[in-house]
């Protein structure tokens, strides 16, 4: 049974409108459920607020763990019929799904079928043990494993968790120590994928351009570096692209570098829109992007980026309501040699998009050395 209870606390804050005191009441809302099924749980999320002249407002939202640990699916291994039934009945009645396995294969074959987030599995089994079956699951799932014996003389805790089991309990059980361990290992599972969220968020920011959500300059050099060596192991074609967006400067000056920012944002979408999967889109710096093209001839390479020049050029901005305004983009494109340095390679880009540039832009240059030819 839950039983919701709440304090308040009072905070100040100095510096609104001058020096001005505004003290603000914040209602915690604390959620407690039964210690042997749920523990104390009390997460709070959602924390914002309202500003106006003199009042500030928090609203909370309330928010626990205790429903996404009653979801969780359960199954329980053990070859005793009793034991098994009894401990069904514990978990079902502690608000958990419970599945039901009478030794290690029947086990094996039900997760084949079903996602199970913990498995609670007796050691002393007929056919494979229950060390044996956590061996198996660790090696081939994402599950907890909490493992039962009556039998601690042969078997340590210390094996179990060389074998990849997360908990270890002896018989007899005492239920409430059970369900303890189980929502223990619940905990640590969630924590961990939330940690694993996080670190792929955080490799993700670390390589993507905020503005344009085209991978940054710094991925772009070690992803250059994989193709070219995928190009020269395997004989396979690869080109890059060099764009440059024409008089950006000139409009940022004339109607500010928000709106400028508007241009680069539009364009690095224009850019992903005409690529295929197999493509990769980099903000190089300021207005400048590049694209690698990987099994790509030049010939094909030059077909891409006239694609993207005619995007753009027919892509509207207004940076006023009663203003429209048409961009273009010069480009370089070249093809890559084998075994040349990356170095030769990306200049010879950066050479070709110059020629774009100084023939007036809105246009594609391709060209590689005549002794590659």
């Amino acid at each position: 049974m839950l039983l919701p209870t709440h304090r308040a606390r009072s905070m100040t804050f100095k510096g609104f409108q001058g020096n001005s005191k505004c003290r603000v009441d914040i209602i915690l809302y604390y959620i407690y459920a039964n210690f042997f099924l749920t523990g104390e749980s009390a997460l709070l999320s959602d924390c914002y607020f309202c500003c106006q002249p003199v009042v500030f407002t928090y609203r909370l939202i309330k928010f626990s763990s205790y429903q996404r640990e009653m979801d969780a699916d359960i199954l329980i291994v053990d070859d005793d019929d009793a034991i098994r039934d009894s401990m069904h009945e514990i978990i079902k009645n502690a608000g958990y799904k419970s599945f039901l396995a009478s030794n290690a294969e029947e086990a094996l074959e039900l997760l084949t079928k079903v996602k199970i987030d913990v498995v609670i599995t007796d050691i002393m089994m007929s056919g494979m043990d229950g060390l044996e079956l956590t061996d198996r699951i660790k090696h081939d799932y994402d599950i907890g494993v909490i493992v039962m014996t009556g039998y601690g003389g042969e078997y340590s805790y210390e094996e179990a968790i060389y074998k990849g089991a997360s908990d270890f309990v002896f018989k007899p059980i005492r239920f409430e120590e059970l369900l303890l361990r189980l929502k223990r290992v619940l905990n640590e599972r969630q924590l961990a994928r939330e940690r694993d969220e996080m670190v792929d968020r955080l490799k993700h920011l670390a390589i993507t351009d905020g503005l344009t959500k085209l991978y940054n300059s710094r991925y772009f050099y070690t992803q250059l570096e994989m193709e070219v060596d995928r190009a020269n192991r395997y004989d396979h074609p690869l080109s890059l692209l060099l764009l440059d967006i024409d008089h950006l400067k000139p409009y940022n000056d004339t109607f500010g570098h928000l709106e400028g920012d508007k241009v680069l944002a539009r364009f690095g979408g224009i850019i992903r829109s005409r690529l295929r999967k197999m493509d990769s889109a980099y903000r190089y710096g300021g207005d400048e992007f590049t694209v690698i093209l990987p099994a790509t001839k030049g010939d094909e390479a030059v077909i891409v980026a006239e694609r993207i020049c005619s995007a753009l050029e027919t892509e509207p901005f207004s940076p006023n309501p009663d203003k429209e305004i048409f961009l273009t983009v010069s480009i370089g494109a070249t093809e890559y040699i084998a075994e040349e340095g990356l170095n030769s390679f990306v200049q010879r880009v950066d050479k070709n998009m110059y020629v774009s540039k100084q023939t007036g832009g809105n246009i594609v240059t391709f060209l590689i050395p005549e002794d590659s030819q």
